[in-house]
């Protein structure tokens, strides 16, 4: 019996385990993917990208690993950027991206709220990025004479 829940343990283990550099790998390929796509898809495998980098930098705010948060910040600001500029050139899922935007710069102030005073500037600045890219979008969106 004792062999059999060993055994268990392990093969969960075990089938975990790869899960979790997938994930590292995935977003890898996803960047690649993104490049590669067609122009109307990439802002949204660029948000996926900036909204999982949003995600690592919370929890590494948390954990402690400010330089590696620093890290992730940025890429959520240079993603959603690519984002806009794909979804502007497209003309496609302008409003989509507007709205992940928004919520990612809503994301980051809140994280801002959690961080010592030191850290606070990068992650303002990144919201700060992200609201213009906001106001980019919506003037893209409601131009005069557009239609």
């Amino acid at each position: 019996m004792r062999c059999r829940i060993t055994l268990t343990v392990t093969l969960l283990l075990a089938s975990a385990l790869p899960g979790l550099a997938a994930k590292e790998t995935s977003l890898q390929e996803l960047e690649a993917r993104a490049e590669a796509a067609r122009l109307e898809d990439r802002p949204r495998l660029y948000l996926e990208i900036a909204q999982r980098q949003l995600s690592s930098a919370d929890e590494s705010y948390k954990a402690g690993r400010n330089e590696e948060a620093r890290a992730a910040v940025d890429d959520v600001a240079r993603y959603a950027g690519k984002a806009r500029d794909a979804a502007i050139q497209s003309g496609k899922r302008l409003k989509e991206t507007e709205i992940i935007v928004r919520k990612m710069a809503e994301k980051l102030r809140d994280i801002k709220r959690t961080l010592n005073f030191d850290d606070q500037p990068s992650v303002q600045n990144a919201a700060d990025q992200l609201e213009t890219m906001r106001t980019d979008l919506l003037s893209h969106m409601f131009e005069k004479g557009k239609r």
